[in-house]
């Protein structure tokens, strides 16, 4: 298949420089390709403003949505609209720094190949970003070798090329409108049916780090998502794992109840500018109990 579609999906952020980068990158390879941005219903005038501008290069399509559809969906259309057999799918708020990335994806055949992501190194302006910190401390686990060990669960859709067929037969499920754990239904469908999943050290960078605040209602919104689809994703999410054995001992009331006693002190503490990874994992397991006895 000597050809390639590149499908950037945008919510709110400022994707030219990737389009320039991988524009750049393609032009230069003997392959017919293009690329198709899609704007999920941003309501950014600015960043909206800015992309616009990827419209005047060759090969390059730009599709705005009025309204937003969800991770899941938008997805789906992109892979719809595209016109080639090989989807790259690649998040546009990431930033290309490798050289050979389109070439490196091009060498692989397999139906899915998932590329992984790093991260910028600044610690001095990021020393405060609970993110940031985040990454660094889970950045041993980023490398194809580590990943493949476990290629449906560590499947991320930041960075990964696809079959167009696989993605017709076996489209991201639409139901998944909100932040979180769509990338891992999807793990689970391919594995379910058989299709492997690739792992190569062919990486994007994560450089856009939100805030303390934002990042933390992401997290939440994430984990209402997996408390949602639970049992769907039983086998998937380590946090699942810890539920199930936290409810065989009968301890739920004990964790709500540290969940409302210590939630704000915590919160306080992640959102501030010495947020803790260790206390942000134990708040992930407190919010989430929390939510069960909502459900």
């Amino acid at each position: 298949m000597n050809n390639l579609s590149v499908l950037i999906p945008v919510f709110n952020c400022r994707c030219s420089n990737l389009v320039v980068a991988l524009h750049e990158q393609l032009s230069d390879l003997p392959v017919s390709w293009e690329i198709v941005v899609a704007d999920d219903g941003s309501d950014d005038e600015q960043a909206k403003e800015e992309n616009r501008a990827i419209s005047t290069l060759n090969n390059v399509r730009l599709i705005e949505r009025e309204t937003n559809s969800g991770r899941a969906k938008i997805r789906n259309l992109l892979a719809r609209e595209a016109q080639y057999d090989r989807l790259l799918f690649v998040d546009g708020d990431m930033s290309l720094r490798k050289e050979g990335f389109i070439s490196d994806y091009l060498r692989h055949d397999e139906a899915v190949v998932y590329g992984g992501y790093d991260i910028t190194h600044d610690d001095k302006s990021l020393l405060t970003n609970l993110r940031y910190r985040y990454e660094l401390k889970a950045e041993g686990n980023h490398s194809a070798a580590v990943r493949q060990q476990n290629p449906y669960q560590d499947f991320h859709t930041s960075n990964f090329m696809v079959a167009r067929e696989v993605m017709m037969r076996f489209p991201f499920d639409e139901r998944f409108r909100h932040y979180g754990y769509e990338d891992v239904l999807w793990g689970k469908t391919l594995r379910d049916n058989g299709i492997a999943i690739k792992h190569i050290d062919n990486p994007l960078t994560f450089t856009d780090f939100e805030t303390n605040e934002l990042f933390m209602r992401k997290t939440e919104e994430g984990l209402r998502t997996l408390r949602q689809f639970s049992s769907e994703l039983q086998g998937y999410s380590s946090l699942l794992d810890y539920s199930r054995k936290i409810s065989q001992f009968h301890l739920n009331p004990l964790l709500r109840l540290t969940y409302n006693l210590f939630h704000k002190s915590l919160l306080h503490n992640l959102e501030g500018n010495n947020p803790s990874v260790f206390k942000f994992n134990i708040y992930k397991l407190l919010y989430f109990e929390e939510l069960g006895k909502k459900a």
